[in-house]
């Protein structure tokens, strides 16, 4: 059965205003990548059963479905009725409505966090080198150390010669172990451009002492420079911060206006049924599987950062982080912050019971329905590549049309 409408109009009024809001793409992947509204997530209507009890933990949470006039919108409402979802709706007019109304679409997944990176670089300029320039460095043993903020998969599969693997939210945990002379230049590199500039900036933000730089373009700019990759490589780097670097952290989330929580405290936030509240652990695989907090998935912060459409789709929701070293919480919830997100962090807790076992990881969609990414493996074509970079460059102007951002800088 039809759910009842809702209007472009009045869907935008919600994502201007911060009110919760669930705005769901329920066609697959791979044609949510062709375009969809800034703050669309994607679930598919096939994956529902699968997904939407972990994405949406509130079941009164205002829910919006669209798709392009393909008839999926009244089986993705029957499924979400069954599972006890009670305030679900459809755009009136589906995804040619929204077009119609002259509102923007964005192309790709993970578009908000990659529009917001790319907002980072043009606000605070955040330095990076080219291609031809870190290889350059590469062959004179410059006293360089090259970071790869990628998952470590992501990094095994493809990796910039000698850098060492250090996840997003690590990279301030571990950077005075992955360069302990302040004099060593670090390089922070992705497989684009996102998590660089995130990582990047991190760093300077926590006030390294050492000069950091992004790989312009990541291994993609790599790549169409035709420099050499290695494959296979293992090298991570271990735990060991630089001087100052927890108080840094803490003074860089409290300027973003990340809220900090008690035990005590965050019991009284859980217990708001009348908001949505994620709750995440930052911290690594490992150390989740050995202990963590009842309630708290796992979601590494730098993924985190990056794929934040699709640990929390509900826009206007709040968050809150947990990390035993206070660190990588700090980092994440700073540039969650920035994105407009309520974010908390919990202080302490990791005295008290823990419960044991790997994170849930929800499988990946079909491969014939999932959407190809233009830096994932080695068999993409420059041609795409170069697309997707020209795609990336043109976003902060796409956000300055749409409008509905309200991003904020520090």
């Amino acid at each position: 059965m039809m759910p009842p409408s809702i209007t472009s109009a009045e869907v935008r009024t919600s994502l201007l205003l911060r009110d919760e809001i669930a705005l769901l793409d329920v066609r697959h992947e791979a044609e949510f990548a062709t375009g969809h509204p800034l703050f669309a997530a994607n679930m598919a209507a096939g994956r529902i059963a699968l997904e939407a009890e972990v994405r949406l933990p509130r079941k009164d949470v205002p829910v919006v479905l669209y798709d392009a006039g393909e008839g999926l919108v009244a089986p993705a409402a029957d499924q979400l009725a069954a599972l006890g979802y009670t305030n679900v709706r459809q755009l009136e007019g589906g995804l040619d409505a929204w077009r119609r109304a002259g509102f923007e679409l964005f192309q790709d997944v993970n578009s908000y966090a990659k529009a917001f990176g790319e907002l980072v670089e043009s606000r605070r300029h955040t330095p990076s080198l080219a291609a031809e320039e870190v290889g350059a460095l590469i062959a004179d043993n410059a006293n360089i150390a090259i970071l790869d903020v990628r998952r470590f998969d992501e990094y095994a599969t493809m990796n910039i010669p000698g850098s060492v693997s250090v996840p997003g939210a690590e990279l301030v945990l571990r950077a005075g172990r992955a360069a302990p002379d302040p004099a060593t230049t670090i390089v922070v590199n992705c497989a684009g451009r996102t998590r660089s500039i995130i990582g990047t900036q991190s760093l300077i933000n926590a006030g390294v002492p050492n000069r950091v730089v992004a790989l312009r373009n990541g291994t993609i700019g790599w790549t169409l420079a035709r420099q050499d990759l290695e494959h296979g490589s293992a090298r991570r780097s271990a735990i060991g911060a630089f001087e100052g670097a927890a108080e840094n952290a803490r003074d860089v989330a409290y300027r973003a206006g990340v809220r900090r929580l008690g035990v005590e405290e965050a019991r009284v936030l859980e217990a708001q049924a009348n908001r949505t509240l994620y709750r995440f652990d930052v911290r690594d695989a490992e150390e989740y599987a050995a202990g963590h907090l009842k309630g708290f998935r796992h979601y590494a912060g730098g993924q985190l950062v990056q794929e934040i459409d699709m640990a929390a789709p509900v826009r206007g929701a709040r968050i809150l982080l947990s990390d035993n070293m206070g660190v990588r919480a700090d980092m994440t919830a700073s540039w969650l912050a920035q994105m407009g997100f309520e974010t908390y962090v919990l202080d302490g807790g990791y005295d008290g019971p823990l419960e044991a076992g790997p994170p849930m990881v929800l499988p990946k969609p079909d491969p014939s329905h999932r959407y190809r990414r233009p830096y994932e493996g080695t068999d993409v074509s420059p041609e795409k590549m170069q697309a997707y970079l020209d795609w990336e460059f043109g976003l902060v102007e796409q956000l300055r049309r749409d409008g509905t951002h309200g991003f904020v800088v520090i």
